[in-house]
């Protein structure tokens, strides 16, 4: 349990502004948070099952089918553009 003191010393140290009226609910508010932290902590793990222990990972994306050479489409890529130098796509600087 948090006292009223130690909600004040926070709150300076936080500098944060609290009115007593906020104090006491806040207070209520992180005990509370508190008492659910507690009981959490007291769960034992070792007795819950494991959620994903069972399953097995799949990989869903398909292998590349026919893939091209590397470079295979650079000259026709080169011929459309408007700009090129030394094998390149010249664009505007923009940073």
């Amino acid at each position: 349990m948090i006292s009223g003191e130690e909600l004040k010393k926070l709150s300076k140290l936080a500098r944060i502004e609290i009115s007593e009226g906020e104090l006491s609910d806040l207070g209520k508010d992180i005990n509370s948070i508190l008492d659910y932290v507690g009981q959490i902590t007291q769960i034992n793990a070792d007795k819950e099952p494991q959620m994903n222990a069972d399953k097995v990972l799949i990989n869903i994306m398909r292998e590349d089918e026919n893939p091209h050479e590397g470079g295979e489409f650079s000259s026709d890529l080169l011929n459309e553009a408007p700009n090129k130098e030394n094998g390149y796509v010249k664009v505007k600087k923009i940073l």
